[in-house]
């Protein structure tokens, strides 16, 4: 043993053993402090989404919208009785009465109404935010994801944004013909597009539809440009649009020039999907507390 390691002490030379040991362990603990950290955030804001609405009074209305109601659409008795119905239910929960908005009418073709109310923003100056959705159904189905996972997701963001202090106008929209292919689905978006006009070029078209497949945010659009993607993060996943896609509401604002966007949660139901499943009620709060969420970021961004 020389002389340099008798003088040396002992602590010193377990020190040495140790100190690496406890870098490694204090690195690893920290990477996974950091991970959970991460999951736990992730968690407590799909809880927060949910929060934003009640899933009671959600599942609820689309009850009501599927079951009560049914079919609604302009092809026989029973089912335009359904549309009339969606249209008295659609004003009474948004009314003076109960969520407190001055509902309008726009007499659209077929003397079916557009319905619509609106938030004001703080800065008139500034281009309005449109929330855009259909109440109606294609003949032979209940409509669940085309479109009453849609509409009762829409009627929530209303409700929950109507003491919202926005800095842009936020309108909600809805339209009685797009489903029902025999109905006047085009003239029915014209009606609409001079509605969107009406105070002047809007900042963005959200068109809800078919919110009940998961909880995270489906975007697409034609014109890629009209996606707002820094108000997206967190909320929603950018999807293409086949060049061959059916053109859809969203199609037809955008061939109008119009900056419109589907949001939804899932592809569109095709004509031989039976869509009458009604989604988890959890999964339908979480979504629409996700569109809530996105509204209230594009309606905040200058």
């Amino acid at each position: 043993m020389t002389e340099e390691s008798e003088k040396r002490p002992r602590w010193l030379a377990i020190l040495l053993v140790l100190l690496p040991l406890w870098l490694i362990l204090s690195g690893a603990a920290g990477i996974w402090w950091f991970l959970h950290r991460e999951k736990q955030e992730e968690i407590r804001g799909q809880q927060r989404f949910a929060r934003m609405v009640s899933e009671k009074s959600l599942a609820d209305d689309l009850r009501k919208i599927v079951n009560y109601i049914g079919e609604r659409h302009t092809s026989s008795e029973t089912a335009a009785t359904g549309l009339t119905r969606t249209a008295a239910m659609i004003e009474g929960l948004l009314g003076p009465s109960n969520t407190g908005y001055t509902v309008r009418r726009t007499r659209g073709p077929a003397n079916w109404p557009l319905i619509h109310v609106s938030l004001p923003g703080g800065n008139e100056k500034s281009p309005a935010l449109w929330i855009v959705t259909s109440y109606d159904s294609r003949p032979g189905s209940p409509g669940v994801e085309a479109n009453a996972t849609g509409l009762a997701a829409t009627l929530a963001a209303a409700q929950a944004l109507a003491a919202d202090q926005p800095a842009r106008t936020v309108h909600f929209a809805f339209i009685p013909h797009a489903n029902d292919p025999g109905s006047p689905v085009a003239d029915t978006a014209a009606t609409l597009s001079l509605l969107l006009l009406s105070s002047g070029p809007p900042k963005l078209i959200l068109c809800v539809e078919a919110m009940g497949g998961s909880e995270e945010l489906l975007l697409s659009s034609p014109d890629n440009a009209a996606i707002p993607l820094q108000q997206t993060r967190s909320l929603a996943t950018i999807r293409d649009t086949p060049s061959d896609a059916p053109a859809g509401l969203t199609g037809r604002l955008v061939s109008q020039n119009l900056p419109a966007v589907r949001i939804a949660t899932r592809p569109t139901p095709t004509q031989d999907d039976p869509d009458d499943q009604l989604p988890p009620p959890a999964t339908l709060a979480a979504a629409s507390g996700r569109l809530i969420e996105l509204i209230r970021r594009c309606a905040a961004a200058p």
